[in-house]
């Protein structure tokens, strides 16, 4: 066990706590292997009658892996990347197929690896100061955790539009989205944990806490960004884009222009071909396929020393444009790694 996880059972509930706070509750190697060993327990266990997770501190439920201890230990030692990865995915397909109610408290940040942690769950709970997103572009990767399978199941082509522009989602688009459930009032969050423990079920529970998650700022742009998301290609998509000078366009435009061009085109890709499958475990093999070859990518690398290391905000891309991309290098990132696959899909 890990200082970083508070793992214990409180009245009917299996209760984990990510324990991180400083750090945003970022997800390290040990809490994955944790926060496994708990599930695995009390799975078992008739006193656990559903399991409930949030995030200590009040800023985070999980900002993300901790992406900098596998960008250090990847000189040296790879294959403790591949193996983060590994056990991660197996762990996100643990939650959405766990037998008993799992409750994620999504309350504050929760990106990359937190989407992972709660938005494969049975219940899936924002407040008004979530903030929810796959923001792997951005550092020359892709989203993975079954991001992929989540954005690919987003309203028109939502999915493909927050992967090219790392979209954060407060609760109103996170419902729309269908990476959350229900809002529920920060302040009523302790209550509502405290009913869970006392044996309140998780429906009865959420319904009488449920407030208004807000508009959707995505289902009101949906016309736009169906417009542009639509394309084959995120490079067709950037064109569509520039044929508009209205702002929304122009502002898309902005965010996409700092993200790596191959992971724009991988996110994409990826996104429209895990549309075609017809399982979390077969979206995570997917994702694996790219993760695996990450370790050798230059820009993710290049990605995280620029905005998690060195935090200068100026990464090197390569290639620099979106237009030199080879579709067919794209592509290879996702072939099959044969005896090195993750081979979920094959045990689902």
């Amino acid at each position: 066990m890990t200082e970083d996880i508070i793992a214990r059972i409180e009245g009917c509930a299996g209760r984990i706590t990510l324990n991180r706070p400083k750090a945003l509750n970022a997800l390290n190697y040990p809490m994955i292997r944790a926060i496994r060993a708990a599930l695995a327990e009390w799975r078992e266990d008739d006193k656990v009658k559903h399991v409930v997770v949030d995030g200590a501190g009040g800023r985070a439920f999980c900002a993300g892996g901790d992406i900098r201890a596998v960008y250090e230990a990847i000189p040296s030692d790879p294959e403790f990347a591949r193996d983060f990865w590994r056990d991660e995915y197996r762990l996100n397909a643990m939650i959405a197929r766990y037998p008993k109610p799992y409750v994620a408290i999504m309350d504050g940040f929760c990106l990359g690896g937190g989407v992972g942690l709660s938005a494969h769950g049975s219940h899936r709970i924002v407040t008004e100061r979530s903030q929810v997103g796959m923001p792997e572009t951005a550092i020359g990767f892709t989203p993975d955790v079954g991001g992929s399978w989540l954005l690919s199941r987003a309203p028109g082509h939502c999915g493909e539009y927050m992967a090219a522009t790392a979209y954060r989602m407060k609760a109103g688009d996170a419902v729309h989205a269908g990476f959350a459930d229900t809002m529920v009032n920060s302040e009523d969050v302790a209550e509502l944990i405290a009913a869970l423990c006392e044996g309140s079920t998780p429906d009865e529970t959420t319904r009488r806490h449920e407030a208004y998650s807000g508009a959707s700022v995505l289902a009101a742009q949906q016309s736009r960004i169906d417009l542009a998301f639509s394309a084959e290609t995120i490079a067709e998509a950037v064109r569509r884009l520039r044929h508009v000078n209205e702002p929304w366009e122009q502002e898309t435009l902005k965010k996409i222009a700092t993200h790596s061009p191959i992971a724009l085109a991988a996110a994409h890709f990826s996104v429209r071909e895990v549309r075609r499958l017809k399982s979390l475990e077969q979206a995570l093999d997917h994702e694996y396929r790219f993760a695996h070859r990450a370790t050798d990518l230059h820009d993710f690398h290049e990605g995280v020393r620029a905005l998690v290391v060195d935090k200068d905000g100026k990464p090197k891309w390569r290639p620099a444009r979106l237009e030199d991309v080879e579709m067919k290098d794209v592509e290879a990132l996702f072939a099959p790694l044969g005896k090195d696959e993750l081979g979920l899909a094959r045990g689902s």
